[in-house]
C-alpha cells in the first residue's frame, strides 16, 4: 500500500505563514488504495479443517449438534439457510472452498396476468414501516423481501401498474409477487430468512463465507457479531439492510471483508466497547432506497459505543454517508480510511465526544442530489463535526468534496452526558482543497446553540483554493477570504495556496497550478 502524501507541483500564488508548509508525508499512516490492488474477501481465508457442512444439510442444526469450540467447514456451493445459525462459544464457521450462504428461496410457480407474471403464497403477512426512505411518498424501502432474477437484484416498485422489465411488485394483502420479466428458463429467487449468523456464544470466528440475499429488517445485520467475535475474509452482499452488525459486541473484530451492495448500510455498530472495523472494502451500499442525506444509510454507522476504531477501510460509492458516528459514541478513532465518492458526508461525527479523526483520505463526497441534500455547511462536506465535544480532526487529506471541513452547532437536546453542545474542537495539520461554487470550511450555528469563543480552533492546515480572493471560509453566517479568515484568529499559522488538487486512487494528493 502507498501512503497518502502531499506532492506540491508548481505552486501558484500563496499566502503562507513564515517557515515551511505543514507536511503530512512523513507522518501519515498507510491508507488502502482504491485502484483495484486492495485485497479483501474469501480469497484471504486460510484452509479449513473440521466438521463438513454439506449443501444439503440444515446448517443451523449441524452447528447446534456439536459442542463449543468445534470448527465447521462449509462445502463448496450454495447453502440455503432457512433458519439463523447460532454458533456456540469458540466455534468457527468457515470455508476455503467458495461456500455461499443464501437467505433466498426459489420461486417457480408463475402464471401470466395482464402482461406481468405472478406467483402467490410466498410473502409474509404485512408489517409496519421502520426506517426512513429517500422516496418518502412511496415509502417502500423498508420492505425486506428482495427479488433476484438470474442473480440480478430487481427494483421494487410501489404499485402493480408500474411493473416493467427489471422490476417487481409485492402485494402483501393479496400475498402475490408480480414480475416484469419472463420467468421460464431463469432462476427467480426471493430473500426470505432475516439473518444468517447471530450470537450464540462468545469468541466465535466467521471466515471465508459469502453471505447473500437475507431479508434483514432495517438496522438488522445479515451477520450479527457478538462478544469477542472475529469476522474476517468474507463477502457480504445483496442483503436487504446491513451486511455486518456489531451489537453488544465488545472487543469484536470485523476485518478484511468485502461488504457491498447491501440494501441499507454496509456496517453498523451499536452498544459496543472497543470494537474494531479494519481493512474492509465497504462499497455501493444502500441499493434499496433508504434516505441518503440523514438516515442510517451508506457505508458505516456507529452509535452508543465506546473506544475502538474504524481504520484502514476503503469506503466508496455508497449512497449515503461514508463513515458516521452518531448518538453518544465516546472515544472513537477514525483513522487511515480512504473515503471516496459517497453521496453524503465523507465523515460525520455527531453528538459524540472524545473523537479522533486522523490520517484519512477523503475525496468526492457530498454530491448527492436527493431529499435533504445540499451544498451549504449545514449539509456537511468532507468532514462534518456536529454538536460534539473534544474532537480532534488532524492530518487528513480532504480534497474536492462538496465542502471542506464543517463544524456545526445545533440545538440537539440532552442525553446521558447532559445538554448536547459543541465544545473543544481542534482542526490541525489537514490539507483541504476547496474550489468553485459555495465550497467552504468553517462554522455554523443555530439559535440557542451559539459557539462560545475559543471552543473551535483551526490552525496549521494547508488550504488549496481557486483564488485567494474567493470567500471559501465561513463563521456563523459571515463569509471570508483567506486573509479575512486569518484576521478572525483562525488558521494563523496555516498556508493558503492557489492550485487544483488531484487525489489519486492510492491516496496521493498532487497540487497542480491553475490553468
Amino acid at each position: 500500500m502507498k501512503r497518502a502524501v502531499l506532492a506540491i507541483v508548481a505552486i501558484g500564488t500563496s499566502l503562507v505563514a513564515p517557515g515551511p508548509l505543514p507536511a503530512q508525508a512523513a507522518t501519515t499512516p498507510v491508507t488502502p488504495p482504491a485502484d483495484g490492488t486492495f485485497r479483501s474477501g474469501p480469497a484471504l481465508a486460510p484452509t479449513c479443517s473440521g466438521v463438513t457442512i454439506k449443501t444439503t444439510d440444515n446448517a443451523a442444526q449441524v452447528v447446534d449438534d456439536w459442542p463449543a469450540g468445534t470448527t465447521f467447514c462449509f462445502a463448496s456451493g450454495l447453502h440455503r439457510i432457512s433458519e439463523t445459525i447460532h454458533p456456540k462459544a469458540d466455534q468457527v464457521l468457515a470455508s476455503d472452498d467458495g461456500a455461499v450462504l443464501t437467505g433466498s428461496m426459489r420461486l417457480t410457480k408463475w402464471t401470466l396476468s395482464n402482461a406481468a407474471w405472478v406467483t402467490t403464497g410466498v410473502l409474509p403477512p404485512a408489517y409496519p414501516q421502520t426506517g426512513q426512505c429517500e422516496d418518502n411518498k412511496a415509502n417502500i424501502c423498508y420492505l425486506a423481501e428482495q427479488v433476484f432474477y438470474d442473480g440480478k437484484h430487481l427494483t421494487r416498485v410501489a404499485s402493480r401498474d408500474k411493473v416493467a422489465r427489471g422490476t417487481f411488485y409485492a402485494d402483501y394483502a393479496a400475498n402475490a409477487i408480480y414480475l416484469g420479466d419472463i420467468p421460464a428458463g431463469h432462476a427467480v429467487e426471493m430473500s426470505s430468512t432475516p439473518t444468517a449468523i447471530a450470537p450464540g456464544g462468545n469468541n466465535v470466528t466467521v471466515r471465508g463465507l459469502t453471505v447473500e440475499h437475507f431479508a434483514t429488517p432495517p438496522q438488522g445485520g445479515a451477520v450479527v457479531l457478538g462478544l469477542g467475535w472475529h469476522v474476517f475474509a468474507n463477502e457480504l452482499r445483496w442483503n436487504h439492510a446491513i451486511g455486518a452488525m456489531l451489537q453488544n459486541a465488545d472487543s469484536a473484530v470485523l476485518e478484511k471483508n468485502w461488504i457491498h451492495d447491501n440494501g441499507q448500510l454496509g456496517v453498523g455498530q451499536y452498544s459496543t466497547l472497543k470494537g474494531t472495523i479494519a481493512a474492509n472494502d465497504i462499497s455501493d451500499n444502500n441499493t434499496d432506497g433508504f434516505w441518503i442525506a440523514d438516515w442510517e444509510s451508506g457505508g458505516v454507522k456507529t452509535t452508543w459505543s465506546s473506544g475502538g476504531s474504524v481504520t484502514g477501510n476503503l469506503i466508496q460509492d455508497n449512497r449515503g454517508i461514508g463513515l458516521w458516528s452518531d448518538a453518544y459514541d465516546d472515544s472513537r478513532t477514525f483513522s487511515n480510511n480512504q473515503i471516496i465518492d459517497n453521496a453524503a458526508d465523507g465523515i460525520r461525527y455527531e453528538i459524540g465526544r472524545n473523537g479522533v479523526i486522523v490520517g484519512n483520505s477523503i475525496s468526492g463526497n457530498g454530491f448527492g442530489t436527493g431529499r435533504g441534500s445540499g451544498t451549504s455547511l449545514w449539509d456537511g462536506g468532507g468532514i462534518n463535526v456536529n454538536t460534539s465535544s473534544n474532537v480532534q480532526v488532524r492530518d487528513n487529506v480532504v480534497a474536492n468534496n462538496v465542502n471542506g471541513i464543517s463544524i456545526q452547532s445545533r440545538t440537539r437536546g440532552s442525553g446521558p452526558w447532559g445538554t448536547n453542545v459543541l465544545r473543544d474542537i481542534v482542526v490541525s495539520g489537514n490539507q483541504v482543497t476547496m474550489r468553485g461554487g459555495t465550497t467552504a470550511t468553517g462554522m455554523v450555528q443555530n439559535s440557542g446553540a451559539a459557539i462560545p469563543a475559543g471552543e473551535v480552533s483551526l490552525d496549521n492546515n494547508v488550504y488549496i483554493l481557486d483564488s485567494l480572493a474567493a470567500e471559501r471560509f465561513q463563521k456563523t453566517g459571515q463569509w471570508y477570504t483567506a486573509q479575512q479568515w486569518r484576521a478572525t484568529g483562525q488558521d494563523a499559522a496555516s498556508a493558503f495556496t492557489i492550485g487544483r488538487a488531484i487525489l489519486d486512487a492510492t491516496g496521493v494528493l498532487t497540487i497542480l497550478p491553475t490553468n
